[in-house]
């Protein structure tokens, strides 16, 4: 036995180095990439018979982008139509430019446009990792902790968009680097990523608001000089200049397409409110009672990271204000809320960090796993829910 022992110590000595040399960065893509892998191999399992995994990865708002990646937004909205199913060809401006715009780029190297789009998702999810990484170690600078917030974030209820061809990923990336910028006071970062998530999807403004006062606030407490005005500036530019294009070419507002086509507005949360008092009298469907079991958890983790440097807290409440208020497709706030995951899942993974190996690896394993179900049956089994 001990001569065992002898013949192993080397090995594990050339391991334990191998890891040393490893970059942490390295690792946290590793991570990440390895939970979504279960998490594409869940949604295989479920997938329906008749239907292919590349099915799943493409549906939905995933047609929408493919459409306007090939035929661009006016080609596209020849033959869509509104909520009421009458025809509006200007539905597919309700979908911002920067996913799209990407995916006609990289089929350029020859890849299939479903194949492209999948192909910007697993790269703007490689991208992100290592903000993840950034924005722990702001907090805590175990490497575990910032592993562990990689992991969750990966696996987070309404993850399977990440690996879709969905905004999800591309905006992970973009608001993640941007509060990075912000906690680490590199303001050209934060303003160019803000901006490019203004070119993703509209739930950049409330980054944008994150972005901008933490900008003026280090200009006027700080005395910083003008280096985080260019923040100011950068930051709106993406969402402001999207939605000003969509008003010029259609001759309505963002908002408005987003009513007609698919009744979605600000109603200061009676929708919301609405579908909770349904599920917790026992009205709703089972998935229904799920997706409000999320909301109401992120809730509950939007106020305990108060703690957080203040900018993280606001983006984190911000997101989940903007998701409780937004009326009209209730049944798609867990997806809404992945944007703020980062920042939400922050005080859990600190607080795992401090439990045994055993109990991480337990606990992570058992979100891991319930996160990738839970995504999956809301893409196959349950209508409507991303």
């Amino acid at each position: 036995m001990t001569a065992t022992l002898l013949l192993d110590a080397p090995r594990h000595t050339a391991r334990v180095e191998l890891a040393r040399r490893v970059p942490l960065w390295a690792w946290a893509i590793a991570v990440y990439l390895a939970v979504r892998a279960v998490g594409v191999g869940v949604l295989a399992v479920m997938t329906p018979e008749g239907e292919t995994l590349l099915d799943q990865l493409t549906a939905w708002d995933g047609h929408w982008y493919l459409g306007i990646a090939e035929h661009g937004y006016t080609g596209h909205g020849e033959g869509t139509v509104d909520a009421d199913g009458e025809p509006y060809p200007s539905a597919p401006f309700a979908f911002f430019p920067l996913l799209p715009s990407a995916m006609s780029i990289v089929a350029t190297l020859g890849l299939p446009l479903d194949l492209a789009g999948i192909a910007v998702a697993t790269a703007a999810g490689i991208v992100a990792a290592p903000a993840l990484l950034r924005l722990a170690g702001h907090v805590d600078p175990r490497p575990t902790v910032g592993l562990l917030l990689v992991a969750l974030t990966a696996s987070a209820p309404m993850s399977s968009t990440l690996s879709m061809v969905y905004t999800e990923a591309p905006f992970l990336a973009c608001a993640c680097w941007a509060l990075v910028g912000v906690v680490e006071h590199r303001w050209a970062l934060a303003g160019t990523c803000t901006l490019l998530a203004g070119l993703t999807r509209s739930t950049a403004v409330v980054l944008i608001a994150v972005v901008v006062a933490a900008a003026l606030w280090r200009t006027w407490r700080h005395r910083a000089g003008w280096a985080p005005l260019s923040a100011v500036v950068l930051a709106p530019l993406g969402l402001l200049g999207w939605w000003g294009t969509v008003h010029v070419w259609t001759g309505h507002t963002w908002q408005e397409i987003e009513l007609r086509g698919w009744g979605v507005a600000w109603d200061w949360g009676a929708d919301t409110w609405a579908w909770i008092t349904r599920a917790v009298a026992g009205e709703a469907q089972p998935y229904h009672v799920l997706a409000v079991a999320v909301l109401l958890a992120a809730a509950v983790l939007a106020v305990a990271g108060a703690r957080l440097p203040w900018p993280l807290a606001l983006y984190g409440a911000g997101v989940v204000t903007l998701a409780v208020g937004s009326g009209g497709l209730p049944q798609i706030t867990p997806r809404v809320l992945l944007a703020a995951a980062p920042v939400l899942l922050l005080p859990v993974a600190a607080g795992l960090a401090h439990r045994r190996p055993a109990t991480i690896a337990a606990v992570t394993g058992v979100w891991i796993v319930g996160g990738s179900w839970y995504s999956a049956y809301a893409l196959t089994v349950w209508p409507y829910a991303i």
